[in-house]
């Protein structure tokens, strides 16, 4: 819990730092490898397949080329379900945007083992998942190893782990394809930019974690253009933290990706009557200020 307080002053403090030199965030953290990225829906599996489908026949027309479903009893029921759920998703977003897969590993009570995994990677590749995330317990590093070795489709994990010093093992091993720090949690984008480049001297993709708010996806956009390989931002919906407590949404290009901000900062603006409807009826001091 310190650590993900210290990750929200942090971030601030990197906001607050380019609006006093009038410089973008992004350039601070050391300049801009792309000035858009590819955002992917964030999503949770639900049953029948029906209702996925409606669900995700409306992200696709919204303009977004890659999509991630997870949890919603994935990997809780039987494996007839679970494939067919994914053949479902694949069948109605068609070959041409990606389709990646969340365990849910790190949710309470997980019941399978690397024996379950490897199988299920074999025919998420089949299918043409992206990647596979976190189908293991999150502390599994032996099994991540195993299974990394063994799968046909890149692994990802890591997402509950906090400060730079719990992500050395994984990345030093490569127990994963994938590491998913999340700047919200790991002590903010000064740890998070470490543990990147890290993971990029190790030839170990990274890929932000971003299941908050729009201050957090601002924050990985700002860490994805200073990054030499990164490919793609996570986009929880629908959310109204995410959607709805900014003056300007962000909108996807028709490329289905987003800008990357060059104003001051963040580039992001919290609109003081939303942060207020948001807060459970509690005035917060950043609203009174405003007002």
């Amino acid at each position: 819990a310190v650590t993900h307080a210290i990750s929200g002053i942090d971030i601030a403090l990197w906001d607050l730092l380019g609006k006093a030199v009038g410089q973008p965030t992004a350039r601070l953290l050391g300049g801009y490898y792309r000035d858009r990225i590819k955002p992917y829906a964030s999503i949770l599996f639900t049953w029948p397949p029906e209702t996925l489908r409606d669900t995700l026949q409306g992200l696709v027309e919204s303009g977004f080329r890659a999509i991630k479903i997870g949890w919603g009893g994935f990997g809780m029921v039987d494996m007839r379900r679970d494939v067919e759920l994914v053949s479902a998703a694949r069948d109605t977003v068609g070959g041409d945007v990606e389709l990646m897969v969340d365990a849910g590993g790190s949710g309470q009570f997980w019941p399978n083992d690397l024996k379950w995994a490897t199988q299920m990677a074999g025919v998420l590749a089949d299918i043409g998942v992206r990647w596979f995330e976190e189908p293991l317990r999150p502390d599994d590093i032996e099994g991540y190893i195993a299974l990394r070795a063994q799968s046909p489709v890149p692994i990802s994990s890591c997402e509950v782990l906090t400060r730079r010093q719990s992500f050395i093992p994984w990345i030093e091993r490569h127990a994963v394809d994938i590491v998913q720090p999340d700047a919200t949690k790991v002590g903010g984008l000064s740890e998070a930019r470490r543990i990147a480049w890290l993971a990029y001297d190790h030839n170990v993709t990274m890929v932000s974690h971003g299941w908050n708010t729009v201050v957090g996806l601002h924050a990985d956009l700002a860490l994805a253009a200073a990054l030499p390989d990164a490919k793609y931002v996570e986009f929880i919906t629908p959310s109204p933290y995410l959607d709805d407590l900014s003056t300007e949404p962000l909108r996807l290009d028709a490329d289905g990706c987003l800008p990357i901000p060059t104003a001051p900062g963040l580039g992001v603006t919290l609109d003081p009557d939303k942060v207020r409807r948001y807060s459970a009826g509690r005035v917060t001091r950043f609203a009174e200020r405003r007002r």
